[in-house]
């Protein structure tokens, strides 16, 4: 049984407008995204700007209630608990968030930050607090003396450290990291990278992983999920990514990827037409205006993600003819 599973997840913000503020329609941020993960996996979401990743993140955490569908969490369906029962499982979920500055209350030292989260949440004695606030601080790296520093007195890559000991100071179970680290300089991401790698395993974490960097995720994570549009285009185990990726849009994310090696530097393929607004996305496929090997069918019929192979999945017609299945 899985750990983690989200069904048939749907969140549409609605638009106001007019002399009456009324509705007169929806953004389309999350379409029925539908995944699973098991106990100590780290699954990936990769994608655009705008496809929906950080929305899926904030949903799962229930900071933000789903317009339909389900997330459970060790067996347990976390949409229809109220705000009271939500709370145990405050502790067992936490978040990562990407801006490390806003994330933080300025007016917070890390010490009260900390000792704010560990009583509500009764971690440890009272007795105990102190020496396990300073425990915390040398597990992300920071120095003791930094109990006592307000957040614009840490660099970019400190804050992304204490927000990560704030998360995990309560001892979850489940971490949502939503691109944890591109909001950094370019010096610090692979530290703190490796730093959340040994805090994992460290506290056998569940990890779901939010970024735009393949090349990250790909490092990262046992898993991804690859969204376009607010929808799953493709599913599949990190370590087929290269080799055996068959949906148009993630073969052409890998086209844009940076290589390692010069000598093997390949002709960028540039992805041709718009990116269709959330507000009125396509009927059929939502890369539809942008596949360069999109059919006719694909105007009218949207593809579901179909099975490719053992733990694969594809959103397409061409790729997964059991796609409509």
């Amino acid at each position: 049984m899985a750990f983690v599973e989200a069904e048939n997840l749907v969140k549409h913000f609605p638009v106001r407008g007019g002399v009456l503020n009324q509705v007169t329609g929806h953004v389309h941020a999350v379409n029925g995204v539908t995944f699973q993960i098991n106990r100590g996996e780290t699954l990936g979401v990769v994608g655009e700007s705008g496809c929906g990743k950080s929305t899926l993140g904030r949903m799962l955490v229930r900071l933000l209630d789903p317009t339909s569908g389900s997330i459970r969490f060790d067996d347990v369906d976390l949409t229809t608990l109220s705000h009271g029962e939500l709370m145990p499982f405050r502790r067992r979920i936490q978040m990562i968030f990407q801006d490390p500055y806003s994330a933080l209350n300025p007016r917070m030292t890390a010490e009260t930050m900390l000792r704010e989260v560990v009583r509500f949440h009764r971690i440890v004695p009272t007795t105990e607090i102190d020496a396990y606030i300073d425990s915390m601080l040398e597990k992300v790296g920071l120095p003791r003396d930094a109990r006592a520093r307000y957040p614009h007195e840490f660099s970019g890559g400190q804050r992304q450290r204490l927000n990560i000991a704030r998360a995990l100071s309560v001892k979850p179970e489940f971490v949502i990291a939503d691109e944890p680290v591109s909001a950094l300089d370019v010096s610090v991401r692979a530290q703190v990278l490796n730093l959340l790698m040994d805090l994992k395993d460290e506290f056998d974490l569940t990890l779901l992983f939010v970024s735009h960097d393949l090349k990250v995720v790909e490092h990262f994570c046992d898993r991804l999920l690859v969204m376009y549009l607010g929808t799953v285009v493709e599913e599949m185990p990190c370590q087929m990514l290269h080799d055996k990726a068959q949906h148009p849009y993630t073969r052409a994310l890998l086209s844009a990827n940076p290589v390692d090696d010069p000598d093997q530097r390949e002709e960028l393929k540039v992805l041709e037409g718009e990116v269709p607004s959330p507000f009125d996305p396509p009927v059929g496929c939502p890369f539809v205006t942008r596949c360069p090997v999109a059919e006719d069918r694909c105007l009218s019929d949207r593809p579901i993600l179909g099975t490719v192979a053992d733990d694969h999945r594809s959103a397409c017609w061409l790729t997964a003819p059991s796609c409509g299945n």
